[in-house]
């Protein structure tokens, strides 16, 4: 259960129904996910948030599918199982495959494993990669 409960579209205010109509017409859906409704209990919140992903999951320099794979890789990474489930539902609708699922877990399961080594070992950067080209 959602910490402060969910706001239901015919209980919010106008002020976050606004918002949901945002997001339905946005994503051409006719309902709001428990996410919303859950931090439209600080309407500020909900239209920050809502603004901020349409801005950065909006087609940029990456395609939806590959922002949608590294919403998921992170999502793993952050033990979310919401943002897991609802993710990976948005990059199977745009594409992605049982195959490359697997792969992406692959490397998120590498890249944990990698990372948690360079940590515990305290590696110091090589010069070639401190300037990141």
């Amino acid at each position: 259960m959602a910490t402060l409960g969910l706001v239901e579209y015919g209980d919010a205010s106008p002020e976050v129904r606004a918002v949901y109509d945002d997001i339905m017409a946005v994503r051409k859906i006719d309902w709001i996910n428990n996410f919303w409704k859950a931090i439209a209990n600080d309407p500020t919140t909900l239209k920050r948030t809502w603004e901020d992903i349409k801005q950065i999951m909006a087609p940029g320099a990456l395609d939806p599918l590959t922002k949608e794979m590294v919403y998921v890789a992170v999502s793993v990474s952050n033990q979310c199982d919401y943002c897991i489930a609802s993710h990976t539902v948005s990059a199977r609708k745009k594409g992605m495959t049982d195959a490359m699922f697997k792969e992406l877990m692959a490397v998120v399961g590498m890249a944990n494993e990698t990372n948690r080594l360079s940590a515990a070992y305290q590696v110091e950067i090589d010069e070639q990669f401190k300037s990141g080209r």
